[in-house]
């Protein structure tokens, strides 16, 4: 098989030739890589499937001054201080990408006040008039091809806000809530009509809303607030291309939102989590309605086990989640202190599977 046909395969929940793999590396692993291997390309390397294409940042950035009113000057001088397009700051943590967020909507406290806030403009077309092409070199290349907006809406809406603070407008600033929530959903609405419209093969939108034990939301307060804006992205993504796959990412202990998920047509779950799910149970209750993306610890295995037993782990999820409908990789970019000789043991698991195909 070809490599899109093998994932295919896998998302028709048939039995490919042999499952694909997905690796993603942190800054001092990919030195790692780079030094044992002499390549610069992960993907390219050891031949896997998947390619990501992205909006173009902007070219100018909106004035957010007026949002920091008392340390924003502060914060642009300390070493490695970013501001974002949503006008969100991070400051360095004390570890990559646990980064410090600084949430730019922290003192507003009416919808007129949003309604003068420099929302992103995803809609011009250097934004993405470069996606068709993009998605046509990929595909030319027989590539399977995701279009990526995770932090959907809530995660980037709690970054603006203030966690505590978009769980309190929910409650006592209904109408602040809906009005920050709705610009998200248009602009990530525009963005799955893009995707669509630019041929890639499916479509990543997520937002973390399980803890290590549950949910970070009642289901109740999912249904309510979040889930009416998953079903609009994935609907405009659909009015171009009914056919087309949507995978939702959330770590944690998801369970109680994903018959919404799959209620609102979600094809894919990612990452499962087994550090926080039962994952024989979620491929028993749901493996008729979803195609599982992950399932192999980052938390646990990838950096402390053996090598052998990160391939026998590997090895029995496959097992247990697949092998058809299966698409079996490690559940977040994999940390600096992951041995090169594990990320080996789980790409070897995958390629020895023994499979008979369909």
């Amino acid at each position: 098989m070809m490599h899109r046909e093998r994932i295919f395969a896998v998302l028709n929940r048939k039995v490919p030739d042999r499952l694909p793999r997905e690796i993603k590396l942190t800054d001092p692993l990919w030195e790692t890589f780079h030094r044992v291997t002499g390549a610069e390309d992960v993907a390219e390397h050891f031949d896997l499937e998947v390619r990501e294409v992205f909006f173009r940042p902007p070219q100018e950035m909106g004035d957010f001054h007026p949002y920091y009113p008392h340390g924003l000057p502060l914060l642009i001088n300390q070493p490695g201080w970013e501001i974002g397009e949503w006008g969100v700051g991070q400051t360095p943590g004390s570890l990559l990408h646990f980064t410090h967020i600084e949430s730019p909507m922290v003192n507003l406290t009416d919808v007129d006040e949003l309604k003068c806030y420099p929302f992103p403009d995803l809609a011009k077309p250097e934004r993405h008039q470069h996606l068709e092409a993009e998605v046509a070199a990929h595909h030319a290349r027989d590539l399977f091809v995701v279009g990526f907006m995770e932090w959907t809406i809530f995660e980037i809406a709690w970054h603006m806000r203030g966690m505590d603070n978009l769980f309190a407008d929910m409650a006592f600033n209904e109408a602040f809530a809906e009005y920050l929530l709705e610009q998200i959903c248009e602009r990530r609405c525009f963005m799955a009509r893009r995707y669509a419209e630019a041929g890639v093969d499916m479509i990543r939108i997520g937002d973390d809303l399980g803890t290590q034990r549950a949910m970070l939301v009642s289901p109740g307060l999912y249904r309510q607030w979040l889930k009416p804006y998953h079903a609009r992205v994935i609907a405009a993504a659909r009015a171009v291309r009914p056919d087309i796959h949507v995978s939702y990412h959330s770590d944690g202990n998801c369970w109680d939102m994903i018959p919404d998920l799959i209620e609102i047509g979600v094809t894919v779950l990612n990452p499962v989590q087994p550090e926080c799910l039962d994952i024989a149970a979620v491929k028993r209750e749901f493996g008729r309605d979803l195609v599982f993306w992950g399932g192999i610890g980052t938390q646990t295995t990838m950096p402390f086990a053996s090598p052998e037993v990160v391939y026998d782990t590997v090895q029995r999820t496959i097992d247990t989640l697949g092998p058809a409908g299966y698409f079996p990789c490690p559940t977040h970019v994999l940390e600096p202190e992951v041995p090169w000789d594990n990320v080996l043991a789980y790409l070897k698991a995958v390629e020895d599977y023994a499979l008979t195909p369909a």
